[in-house]
C-alpha cells in the first residue's frame, strides 16, 4: 500500500487550503456525483432485481420448467418417474404431464393458449394460486378445467360455465374435412398469477387431456420438473449425458424465453447508462487533480529536494483522488441502499401510486451486487487518478523552482 508519510499529504490536500475553492469545489462536486451514480444505480438494480424475481415466481411457478419426453411427446407412463430423473441436481418436484396447444370457444368468444394435463395433488403450484374451486374438482372423468382469471373475463365465463376445447393435434380427416379433436368442458375454478399466464393458461385432468388428445391410458407427453431456481435450465439442457437415448429435454425458455432476456437486457441497459454516469463523475477528478498538481508543482517540487520519491509522489496525488471516490462510492452504497429499503414507503408519503392499492413496488437488495458496484465505483475513481498522479510524479524541481 502506500507510505504512511504520501497518505498523509495526499489527505492533506484533499482538504485543501482557503485559496483553493475552485478545486475543492471541483473535487466536492465530482464525490457528489459519484455518489449520486452509485445510489441511482443501487436503487434501480434492486427495482430491477424484484421485477424479475417476481416474474420468476408467478410465470415460471406455475408453467413446467422442464420437460423431459420421448418422442413426438408420446412418452409411456409408469407409476413412479424413471430412475434417471431422480438424479437430476435442483429438481423439487417430478410429476406426469399431458401438454397441447388449444383453442377454447365459450358461448361468445373463442381465444387459445396451453393446456395442460395434471394430477390432482394438493402440493401442486397452481393449488396456491386458486381465487374459486380446489384442484381435488378436477377428478378423472369429470372433464373439469380451471382457466386464468383473465381467460375466463376475456371468454365471458364463470365457474359452472360450459367451454368448448379444441386441439389440432389430434385432429381427423372426415368426409367433411380435417376436424380437430373437441370437447366441452366445465369450469370448475379460476386461478391467479398476477402474470400474463392467467390469459393463456387451460388445466385440466391429465387422463381427461389424454383423452382429448386421443392419447392411450398409459401414454402421457413426459414429465415435469420442477427446480429450485428456474434459471438451472441453462446449464442442465447443455449437460445431456445424463439423458437416455430417445429422451428430449424442453424448458421454460421455449415460450417465455424471450421475456426474460429483454427483463435482462434492460437491467443491464439500465446499469451500463448509470455505469457513465459514475464513469463521467470519476473522470471529473482528471480535472480537479490536474488543477491541484499546476498549483503545486512548487510544493511537489520541494518535496523532490527533501528526498521524496517519484512512487511517493504519485501515491500523494493518488491517495488524493482516490479517497473522492471511496467517499463518494461508500456514501452512494449507504445512501441507495437505504433508500431501496424504504422506497414503498418514500412513495407512499408522498402520494405516489404506479400499481393498484394494496400493490408495492418489488424490490430485492441483493448485498454482493451492491459490494461489486462500490468496488467498481472505487476502481474507476483510482484509474482516473493515474494520469495527473503521473504528471505530478514527472514534474522536475529545478524547472518548478526557477522563478521562486
Amino acid at each position: 500500500m502506500f507510505h504512511p508519510v504520501s497518505a498523509y499529504i495526499g489527505l492533506r490536500y484533499l482538504k485543501g487550503r482557503s485559496g483553493d475553492k475552485f478545486s475543492r469545489f471541483v473535487s466536492y462536486m465530482s464525490t457528489a456525483g459519484i455518489s449520486i451514480g452509485v445510489l441511482s444505480l443501487v436503487t434501480v438494480l434492486s427495482v430491477m432485481n424484484g421485477f424479475e424475481g417476481q416474474l420468476k415466481q408467478k410465470i415460471l411457478g406455475v408453467l413446467p420448467q422442464a420437460v423431459i419426453s420421448q418422442a413426438e411427446d408420446k412418452t409411456l407412463k409408469s407409476q413412479s418417474p424413471p430412475e434417471f430423473l431422480s438424479h437430476i441436481p435442483h429438481a423439487t418436484d417430478i410429476s406426469p404431464i399431458v401438454r397441447s396447444e388449444a383453442v377454447i370457444q365459450s358461448a361468445t368468444k373463442l381465444s387459445a393458449g396451453l393446456m395442460i394435463g395434471i394430477e390432482p395433488r394438493e402440493q401442486d403450484p397452481i393449488a396456491s394460486r386458486m381465487m374459486m374451486g380446489q384442484i381435488s374438482q378436477l377428478s378423472a372423468g369429470s372433464y373439469r378445467v380451471f382457466l386464468g382469471h383473465t381467460l375466463a373475463r376475456s371468454l365471458g365465463v364463470n365457474v359452472g360455465s360450459k367451454v368448448r376445447l379444441m386441439v389440432t393435434n389430434a385432429s381427423q380427416f372426415t368426409p367433411l374435412g380435417r376436424i380437430p379433436s373437441q370437447r366441452n368442458f366445465t369450469v370448475a375454478g379460476i386461478f391467479n398469477t398476477g402474470s400474463d399466464v392467467d390469459g393463456m393458461l387451460m388445466v385440466t385432468n391429465i387422463a381427461d387431456a389424454g383423452r382429448l388428445l386421443r392419447y392411450s391410458s398409459d401414454t402421457i407427453s413426459g414429465w415435469r420438473l420442477f427446480f429450485d431456481d428456474p434459471f438451472v435450465v441453462a446449464d442442465l439442457s447443455q449437460q445431456s449425458e445424463w439423458l437416455p437415448s430417445g429422451w428430449h429435454w424442453s424448458d421454460w425458455r421455449e415460450q417465455r424465453g424471450e421475456l426474460f432476456q429483454a427483463v435482462r437486457m434492460e437491467k443491464n441497459m439500465m446499469g451500463l447508462m448509470l455505469g457513465l454516469i459514475i464513469a463521467v463523475a470519476a473522470f471529473n477528478i482528471i480535472s480537479a487533480l490536474i488543477m491541484v498538481v499546476m498549483e503545486k508543482q512548487s510544493e511537489v517540487a520541494i518535496l523532490k529536494t527533501q528526498g521524496m520519491s517519484n512512487h511517493q509522489i504519485l501515491a500523494i496525488f493518488m491517495v488524493q483522488g482516490a479517497s473522492s471516490g471511496v467517499i463518494g462510492a461508500l456514501v452512494g452504497g449507504v445512501l441507495g441502499t437505504l433508500l431501496a429499503a424504504n422506497l414503498n414507503a418514500i412513495m407512499s408519503g408522498l402520494g405516489l401510486s404506479l400499481f393498484s392499492p394494496g400493490s408495492q413496488l418489488p424490490v430485492v437488495i441483493e448485498p454482493l451486487q451492491i459490494v461489486v458496484v462500490i468496488l467498481l465505483a472505487i476502481g474507476l475513481s483510482l484509474l482516473a487518478t493515474l494520469f495527473p498522479s503521473y504528471r505530478a510524479a514527472s514534474v522536475k524541481p529545478a524547472e518548478a523552482l526557477r522563478y521562486e
